[in-house]
């Protein structure tokens, strides 16, 4: 899977799946809200991203970074995902897409 075209189609599976991963205390997914920083797909499947939460002391982190993981490695083009929880840059709500502004009422 060197082909960009490739690589395409996997980040958009990647970013399709992102989408079914809501966070549990706000009730939009975490790609929407702006959690996601980077999605880096490389050569062969593997398939790197650099994700937030809207607070550091969020109780459910742990959960939510391995369903992100689990979910990722479900996608059969992915050979393998790896998930790295970031606070640099913190979240802001100027990071949500204007769906999610939507659904919160924060328009």
């Amino acid at each position: 899977m060197d082909d960009g075209e490739d690589r395409e189609a996997v980040r958009e599976k990647v970013v399709e799946t992102l989408r079914t991963v809501k966070d549990p205390e706000i009730p939009v997914n975490i790609y929407d809200l702006g959690l996601i920083y980077e999605i880096d797909v490389q050569p062969f499947g593997v398939v790197g991203v650099r994700m937030t939460l809207t607070a550091p002391a969020c109780p459910v982190a742990d959960a939510i970074v391995a369903e992100v993981q689990e979910k990722l490695n479900g996608i059969p083009e992915v050979s393998g995902a790896y998930v790295e929880l970031v606070w640099d840059p913190p979240w802001s709500r100027e990071r949500m897409s204007e769906e999610a502004r939507l659904e919160l009422n924060l328009l």
